[in-house]
């Protein structure tokens, strides 16, 4: 073998790019100080374009398919070179293959709140998180403004650069939209596409890329917005508070009278529940409004003695008179109970109280008469 069939073997004649990552945008032939062989095939695969750059001008550009690098399929570069007849030498150029399928695992955020003027709660602060794709459409622009003589481009190179860009469409057009914060889930599909467009216009000729796809996927509320929005419907799946309170007394009560165990703390709850609980039926019963007519209230009632009961060793009340009552029909306030209202000298057992002792008399009728 001759000294320039050796030569002739070592210069490249198969150019392509087998892609085995997800996120390369451009990737540059490796000439390893080789020249390009006359005739040398060209192999683009689908998902790729090859761009040649010889003497740092872009030449020619290939769109998928299999060339043979001669003449008449290099117009420009056959310009650039001055080859008005053929050529029979090799030449020397640079290969750039650019990945021009999706890239969709791509997330965004919003690093910091944004501000969100609603109608019915003001000013607040809201987040937001989703994902796009990106696909390199104008191989020339994306060479050009981006990549330079990068030799392996990745996408996430450009990352930061478009994250910001979408966070900044997402403030316009939550502006514009003037979405009140209740409505947003619902218009997420709107938001995105407003978002996607603004992107579009700012990528697309002036760095020859696109967003085919960007999705919203969340827009969160400050927690303490979220909480207070959390409270709101629990009020409105309540609906009437007074009885949601009855409700919850009476619940309480049977759980305390369940609980034998429970010792004198048991005792306390338990009593202070029932003469609650007496308290809020009590209006209801003799204070309210009768047959319905809403007519001008009456002069308040004389003011009536506080009492108040110890129980395990703790003082509990003060208590009307009409609770106490309860919780000596109840059995929870006994004879020897000891109970002390304004006026007394100190405490005293519930039985020996004049006021109190009617309430302690047997109430049980006698025995019915011989049939």
């Amino acid at each position: 073998m001759g000294l320039f069939d050796k030569l002739r073997n070592e210069l490249i004649d198969i150019i392509e790019w087998i892609d085995d990552s997800n996120h390369t945008l451009v990737w540059r032939f490796p000439r390893y100080n080789n020249e390009i062989k006359n005739g040398a095939q060209l192999i683009v695969r689908p998902g790729q374009m090859a761009v040649l750059v010889s003497s740092g001008q872009i030449a020619d550009c290939y769109p998928p398919g299999h060339y043979e690098l001669e003449t008449q399929n290099m117009p420009i570069m056959s310009t650039l070179r001055g080859w008005k007849y053929g050529f029979e030498s090799p030449f020397k150029a640079e290969v750039y293959f650019v990945s021009t399928r999706q890239i969709t695992d791509l997330k965004w955020g919003t690093p910091n709140p944004v501000m969100l003027r609603d109608p019915e709660f003001g000013p607040i602060r809201i987040r937001a998180f989703g994902t796009y794709a990106l696909q390199a459409v104008e191989p020339k622009a994306l060479l050009t403004e981006i990549v330079g003589t990068d030799g392996d481009f990745q996408s996430d190179q450009i990352t930061d650069l478009l994250r910001s860009m979408i966070t900044s469409a997402f403030s316009q057009a939550i502006a514009e939209l003037n979405i009140p914060a209740l409505d947003l889930a619902s218009r997420y599909g709107e938001i995105a596409k407003t978002i996607q467009t603004k992107v579009v216009e700012q990528i697309d000729d002036e760095y020859g890329l696109d967003c085919p796809q960007l999705v919203v996927v969340n827009i969160s509320l400050p927690e303490a917005v979220e909480k207070a929005l959390d409270t709101r419907t629990s009020m409105g799946v309540i609906g009437d508070m007074n009885r949601y309170q009855q409700y919850q007394m009476g619940t309480a009560m049977t759980a305390a009278a369940e609980n034998p165990s429970g010792g004198g703390a048991a005792d306390g709850m338990g009593l202070g529940l029932g003469m609650a609980m007496a308290g809020r039926m009590m209006p209801g019963m003799m204070g309210g409004p009768q047959g319905g007519s809403q007519g001008a209230a009456g002069p308040p009632p004389p003011p009536t003695a506080a009492w108040h009961v110890a129980v395990a060793g703790q003082t509990k009340g003060p208590y009307a008179l009409s609770q106490l009552a309860t919780g000596i029909a109840s059995g929870e306030v006994t004879k020897d109970t000891m109970v002390w209202s304004s006026g007394m000298g100190g405490w005293q057992a519930a039985g020996t109280v004049n006021e109190l002792a009617p309430l302690f008399v047997s109430q049980t009728p006698p025995p019915p008469p011989p049939a």
